[in-house]
């Protein structure tokens, strides 16, 4: 038995030695021949090595044919076959192409349907939940404000200058969540605190017209929010964050006599169930803020559940939830620049208890042919509720529907249509009691009549109706293309119509704050314009770095533009005149400029950076709608120059991060802040702070994280590092200097 045991161990280790062959080589990058390390080497199932800091492997396998292939990250997979032979020595040198995965990412808010970035028309940011994460961005105003190109006001959002600063009434930036529109019905507003970052997987910008698809408040462009879907695994994530502001620069302005300390936790789980999508998102937070009377409570919960049909294939359905309550004082007026630039005037003190609600039940057919169908509503209340300040009440709700059909019976040919309606309903002190309607029917067809060349065109047709009276029947167009000149060179063009309804507060709002006295409009009249631009998108694969670059040249014109005027006005109910604000169609505004943004990733070893930033240039200027020439005068709230760079490194468990910032001055405000005989009333002391501190600003930022174990980080992010004294619209101080720690999660 023994003599046999040994015989059967020794057949054994003969075959296992002379039953196999080695697999040696050499990786390389094709660009710059340099050696890879760290790439893995497959070369069957739970079998692997990693290249050696020569760029080197070596395995030993079974004789026969096999499949070898080659990961790594920033590169593209490649797999090769290989004939192992008994005893020989195989040599497989590869050399891996970069890869530019930026450019092949899918975007779905361009057409309403999906498409890769590099093949739209029109100019697009594209914003994934990892880029705010580690910075510890919490609030989604500021996440956009950081965003090359873009400025928003406190609260007013605008893109390649295309607005000024409404008073947060009017959006000319639609923004949504999950395609669906989320502005107030009142005010025509951004709920910004309600907008989710807990369950976002990325976040889509379009600059420019997109009224046609999106309709009124999008002839600026759209912010698309998209939900994350659930993936095979369930994931849990979240974070708990402490922050404290430093004291400004300014030691005048200091009001506090101990620590302003904010936090903010937040949770999400996605997972499968069955035949069921669950997503789950919640965010709490409490923001002492570095100015007095700015403090705000805020609780955030979204749901998401989509079920999908086992006996109708492509058949799905489910229901969105988003809501939020927020207790919180908004600044509008400072005391004085002094000693009281943080510190409200108590005269326009206001608290606000705000409850948010947005429900969107949906259902949608893939039929795997060439057509798709998808129904989907918004059913959405905002109430704002003024404690010490009854009349400045409302409650807004509205009723959105749409249906969207796309066909497209082979690869070169595709439309989407579709018909949408909103009602709104407008129960208000502020506004008085008003009922709006708007209906429009949309339709684009694309199309690839040549090799390479995509062709975009489309119309909307759109009516608006308030308190009964309806406006004309809107005609708006829109046409682009994309031609694919080279692997990875797109040039695009494109040309949109913008329109805008006023919204209920530009039209009725009656009211007073502090100093300032606003004034109805009933009759104010809707704001038209269209903007073009050309456009280069390039993948880069050079000396080892993989990214893109894009270049446009845009032109936007629009007339009847609505601003905030002050004058002499009667009041409505007394007739009697007085100074104050009322919302006027004055502003004939032409906008021209280019812009450049940019990202590149390399990996050194073990050690991963990306850089990426942008530049934005405009020059926005009146024009006169009679002669059609430019007046010489500067739109007002807009600045010339814009950029942005941030350099972030990982190594082993570490990540760090820098991002610096720059906007030059603002060319122009309102002269009630300038004139001698006004000035004084509104914003004390402000007209001599301005002609000394309106020079433009530099911010630096900047993160260090490090992996505790798999499943948590600790993070230390510092905003405003240099402490730089900046100003947005006239009083509105930003924040100085702040720290936060973060203690993030995966479970």
């Amino acid at each position: 038995m023994r003599f046999f045991l040994l015989i059967t161990l020794f057949l054994s280790l003969h075959t296992g030695v002379y039953g196999q062959g080695v697999v040696t080589g050499l990786v390389t990058d094709s660009n710059t021949l340099e050696a890879l390390t760290g790439v893995y080497i497959v070369y069957g199932r739970d079998k692997g090595v990693i290249t050696g800091d020569d760029g080197r492997f070596l395995f030993s396998t079974g004789q026969g044919l096999i499949s070898v292939t080659f990961r790594f990250i920033g590169y593209k997979e490649i797999t090769q076959q290989v004939s192992v032979v008994n005893g020989d020595t195989v040599v497989l040198d590869v050399s891996m192409t970069t890869e530019i995965k930026e450019i092949g990412q899918i975007v779905v808010s361009a057409n309403k349907t999906g498409q890769k970035i590099a093949e739209l028309s029109v100019s697009m940011d594209l914003i994934k939940n990892v880029d705010f994460g580690r910075t510890h961005i919490t609030d989604s105003k500021e996440l956009i404000n950081k965003i090359p190109g873009i400025e928003v006001l406190d609260g007013q959002a605008s893109i390649r200058g295309g607005t000024g600063f409404s008073y947060g009434v009017g959006s000319r930036v639609l923004a949504l969540i999950d395609g669906l529109p989320v502005l107030s019905p009142d005010a025509g507003s951004i709920k910004w605190q309600f907008l989710p970052l807990e369950n976002i997987s990325q976040i889509e910008i379009i600059k420019g017209a997109s009224s046609v698809l999106y309709g009124s408040s999008a002839m600026n462009g759209i912010i698309n929010f998209r939900t994350a879907p659930a993936g095979k695994d369930p994931e849990t994530t979240f974070f708990a964050e402490t922050g404290v502001f430093d004291r400004p620069s300014n030691r005048n302005w200091v009001w506090w006599n101990k620590p302003r300390i904010s936090s903010t936790f937040s949770f999400s789980h996605l997972q499968k169930a069955g035949n069921n999508d669950i997503g789950i998102g919640v965010s709490l937070s409490d923001y002492n803020s570095y100015r007095k009377f700015n403090d705000e409570s805020l609780a955030r919960l979204s749901l998401r559940l989509k079920h999908y049909n086992q006996d109708i294939k492509g058949l799905s359905y489910g229901i969105n939830l988003n809501s939020g309550y927020t207790e919180k004082t908004d600044f509008v007026l400072w005391e004085n620049a002094t000693t009281g630039a943080l510190k409200q005037d108590t005269s326009s003190v206001s608290n606000l208890h705000g409850t948010f609600l947005a429900i969107d039940p949906f259902i949608s057919y893939d039929s795997k042919g060439p057509v798709d169908h998808e129904l989907k509503f918004r059913l959405q209340s905002a109430i704002n509720n003024f404690p010490e300040r009854a009349n400045n009440n409302s409650d807004a709700s509205s009723v959105y529907g749409e249906y969207q059909a796309s066909y497209r019976p082979k690869e070169q040919f595709g439309i989407v249509g579709g018909l949408s309606a909103t009602l709104n309903r407008i129960v208000a002190n502020f506004y008085g009691n008003h009922n709006g309607i708007n209906a429009a029917g949309f339709a684009q067809v694309e199309g690839t009549p040549l090799k390479n060349l995509k062709l975009v065109a489309g119309i909307r047709i759109e009516s608006n109706s308030l308190d009964g009276i309806t406006d004309r029947i809107v005609p708006i167009f829109r046409t682009g293309l994309n031609w694919q000149a080279a692997e990875y060179t797109w040039l695009r063009g494109s040309f949109g119509q913008g329109y805008r309804y006023p919204s209920v507060a530009e039209k009725h709002a009656a009211t007073t704050l502090g100093a300032v006295r606003i004034y109805p409009n009933p009759d104010i009249q809707p704001e038209t314009g269209w903007s073009s631009e050309i456009g280069l998108k390039q993948g880069l694969a050079v000396a080892g770095f993989s990214g893109q670059a894009d270049v446009s040249i845009f032109f936007s014109q629009n007339e009847n533009m609505i601003e905030y005027l002050f004058g002499y006005y009667p009041d409505i109910r007394t007739g009697q005149y007085n100074f104050g604000f009322q919302a006027t169609n004055v502003e004939q505004s032409r906008i021209y400029g280019a812009e450049t943004e940019f990202m590149l990733s390399k990996t050194y070893g073990t050690i991963k950076t990306s850089i990426s930033g942008g530049y934005t240039y405009i020059q926005p200027e009146e024009f006169n709608a009679y002669t059609g020439k430019n007046t010489g005068n500067y739109l007002k709230y807009r600045r010339k120059h814009s950029l942005k760079l941030g350099i972030d490194a990982g190594f082993n468990r570490f990540l760090c991060g820098v991002n610096l910032f720059y906007r030059s001055r603002i060319l122009s405000i309102d002269n009630v802040f300038t004139d001698e005989l006004t000035r004084e009333d509104i914003l004390p002391g402000f007209f001599d702070y301005w002609n000394v501190n309106n020079t433009g600003y530099f911010l630096l930022d900047g993160n260090l994280g490090y992996d505790i174990s798999q499943r948590f980080n600790l993070s230390l992010a510092v905003k405003n590092i240099t402490n730089t004294e900046y100003m947005g619209r006239p009083g509105d101080i930003q924040p100085q200097r702040h720290f936060s720690l973060r203690l993030t999660g995966k479970l």
